[in-house]
């Protein structure tokens, strides 16, 4: 699967990749950040991809101006309620304190919220990170009741709380973006083979706003209004 936002192509994450995802997060500029701050094995990486590469999660390495820069994730998806929690992390530090993060996170949510049909987004931060906290806050997270004791702390976004709190990131967004102002979606053959697709085509089809057509690359989704 390959979804493309505001100049961002978000790709579910392959094996071939786990070693660069572990370069990354065996940095000191991730691993602090995180609640789990063991160095990571090669072994333990293939076990955690095995552990995740389900129709439960979907991980999407990000790619930025056709540069693998980070990972994004939607974990314990739940499809019935539309549900999931979100997680990111860049790998390339040049972008940490720059608008790309705004623009992989605001590309991530509307196509949770705006085309998959998300009802909500959680998230776990640690209660002393305070500028991922910022971030998200910005974004229309809000700490759930019952988190002050906790380390690692959850946080609840609804289509409303985001709609409400981040509407001039939005348009900051959308002013400074060149490219796929509305989203596409690549459905691939692996997704098939997967059952991926088979979870993700009943929520695209008989919207009247996205057409369907196939290629030599899949099955294609794209909104067009």
């Amino acid at each position: 699967m390959k979804v493309f936002k505001y100049g961002i192509a978000l790709e579910r994450l392959k094996e071939q990749d786990i070693e660069l995802v572990r370069s990354w997060r065996n940095s000191d500029a991730v691993r602090l950040n995180m609640q789990y701050r063991e160095i990571i094995s090669e072994e333990q990486q293939k076990e955690w991809f095995r552990s995740i590469n389900n129709l439960s999660n979907n991980y999407l390495m990000i790619h930025y101006k056709g540069e693998k820069i980070g990972l994004l994730n939607d974990k314990n998806i739940n499809w019935e309620q539309r549900t999931s929690e979100s997680g990111l992390f860049l790998g390339r530090t040049e972008y940490f304190n720059t608008v790309v993060p705004y623009f992989i996170s605001i590309a991530g949510i509307e196509i949770n919220f705006h085309f998959m049909g998300w009802q909500k987004q959680y998230a776990h931060i640690l209660r002393d990170n305070k500028k991922a906290i910022n971030f998200n806050t910005q974004l229309g997270y809000r700490l759930l009741p019952g988190q002050d004791d906790i380390e690692n702390q959850k946080y609840e976004m609804t289509v409303e709380s985001y709609n409400e709190t981040s509407g001039k990131i939005q348009k900051a967004v959308r002013a400074l973006a060149t490219e796929d102002l509305l989203p596409r979606l690549l459905l691939e053959e692996d997704d098939f083979r997967s059952g991926f697709a088979k979870l993700i085509e009943p929520i695209l089809t008989h919207r009247p706003e996205i057409i369907c057509y196939e290629n030599s690359e899949g099955k294609w989704y794209e909104q067009t209004y």
